[in-house]
């Protein structure tokens, strides 16, 4: 299985429109037609059948504040497989490869929110931080949200120790 890298400046128009028409039919209309769901990425790692796209896992950098520390971190978002091509280690793939990438990158950690035990078999680990995020909703600025969210996992990518018990700013939105 080949995963493909496309840094978000040079996606072209059809691939922008194939990976929202997978966003479409993993998750329903909640992209409303986009080929993300709260904000443009730095990276897609995309699977094709032929020439139709069939998995996707999108990355975004960014330093974040755990405690008093600034932070690098890559972000993991919109992991998705086609309906038809589940089951077949497509997301196992991507993650992996998502992993190699960060791990070449200045990030001390990657950043998810999910619950699939795909992520907690690649090494993520539960994290129930306090966390400060832009609330975004329809591509629109809904103010500041503080909260703990279940979901959070992260992946150590060097020797960086989490703070668990910190406060996380995310300095913008959720992954």
């Amino acid at each position: 299985m080949k995963v493909e890298k496309i840094p978000e400046l040079a996606l072209n128009l059809a691939d922008d429109r194939a990976i929202a028409t997978l966003m479409a039919d993993a998750f329903g209309p909640d992209f409303n037609g986009r080929a993300y769901f709260r904000q443009r990425h730095h990276l897609r790692l995309i699977v094709r059948d032929g020439d139709r796209i069939i998995g996707h896992i999108a990355l975004l950098m960014r330093d974040i504040r755990v405690g008093g520390a600034l932070v690098p971190v890559i972000g993991v978002a919109e992991v998705a497989t086609d309906p038809d091509h589940r089951g077949r280690g497509i997301a196992a793939a991507l993650l992996q490869e998502a992993i190699t990438v960060s791990r070449q990158s200045l990030a001390d950690f990657m950043v998810l929110f999910g619950d699939r035990p795909m992520y907690a078999g690649h090494g993520f680990l539960r994290a129930n931080n306090t966390l400060s995020y832009t609330l975004l909703d329809d591509a629109r600025t809904q103010g500041i949200k503080t909260r703990v969210d279940e979901g959070l996992m992260i992946l150590p990518l060097r020797d960086a120790a989490w703070n668990f018990g910190a406060h996380v700013d995310l300095v913008g939105h959720l992954f």
